[in-house]
């Protein structure tokens, strides 16, 4: 089975850093289980990129992708593209109670 490198655009780097940031104002240990969680999540990604569900119901074509990360009562969702059968790129990343991907 082929493995994909995951990499992050810097856009999706700014939003990692804003979610961690939110979260280390209230409790340090949360944010780095936050961080964590989001980390292994992202790990899924090497295996089954295309497992995930495709992004706005497929309107803008099948490889573009979201991956639900689990963190306590919510969690996150990971806004991706799988660029060839070896690269998946992280495009955004946020909280499952914001409005949308910015």
């Amino acid at each position: 089975m082929n493995e994909f490198q995951v990499r992050f655009t810097e856009n999706a780097l700014l939003d990692l850093d804003r979610l961690y940031e939110f979260l280390l104002e209230f409790d340090i240990h949360n944010a780095e289980r936050a961080l964590k969680a989001v980390e292994d999540g992202l790990l899924f990604l090497v295996k089954s990129p295309f497992s995930c569900r495709k992004a706005a119901e497929g309107a803008h074509g099948p490889l573009l992708r979201e991956l639900i990360i689990p963190f306590g009562a919510s969690g996150y969702l990971a806004l991706f593209e799988i660029e060839n059968a070896s690269t998946v790129t992280i495009l955004a990343l946020r909280h499952q109670r914001e409005d949308d991907f910015h």
